[in-house]
C-alpha cells in the first residue's frame, strides 16, 4: 500500500499545481477551479487511505520481493450475506438529487434518509466488545 500512496500522493500535488496555475490564468473561472480542486481532494483522499492501511497492517505479499502466491492464501476478509443498508443509501442520495430539484424540504428529508443509510453501513457490523 506504501506504493499507492505515493502515487495518489503525485496525482493530488498534479491536479494541486494544476489547479493553482489553472486559477491563476484563468483569472479565477470557477468550473474548471472547482473540478481541479475535488480532483485534488479526491486524490488526497484515495492517499490517505492508501497510507493509513499500510500503516495499520504493514506490508503486503505482493509489496516484497520474496513474496509467494501461498502468502495471500486463507481468509481474505469479513463479507456480509446481506445487508438493507444499501438501498436506504441509493434511495436517500435519489430523494436529495430530487430535493434540488423541487426544493431544500425534500432535500433535507433525502439527506437524514442517505445519512442513515451511509452509518448503517459504516457501522452494521462493528464488533461491540
Amino acid at each position: 500500500m506504501k506504493t499507492e500512496a505515493y502515487l495518489f500522493a503525485g496525482v493530488a500535488g498534479f491536479f494541486l499545481v494544476a489547479g493553482a496555475c489553472y486559477t491563476w490564468l484563468s483569472d479565477r473561472e470557477p468550473a474548471g477551479t472547482a473540478a481541479l480542486v475535488v480532483s485534488f481532494l479526491m486524490a488526497s483522499l484515495v492517499a490517505f487511505f492508501c497510507a493509513v492501511n499500510h500503516r495499520r497492517r504493514g506490508e503486503r505479499p505482493e509489496d516484497r520481493k520474496d513474496g509467494e502466491i501461498a502468502d495471500r492464501a486463507g481468509r481474505l476478509g469479513f463479507f456480509p450475506p446481506r445487508s438493507y443498508y444499501p438501498p436506504l443509501t441509493g434511495f436517500g442520495a435519489a430523494l436529495s438529487a430530487l430535493g434540488i430539484v423541487f426544493g431544500l424540504w425534500l432535500f433535507i428529508i433525502g439527506f437524514g434518509v442517505l445519512w442513515g443509510g451511509v452509518f448503517g453501513l459504516a457501522f452494521q457490523h462493528v464488533q461491540r466488545d
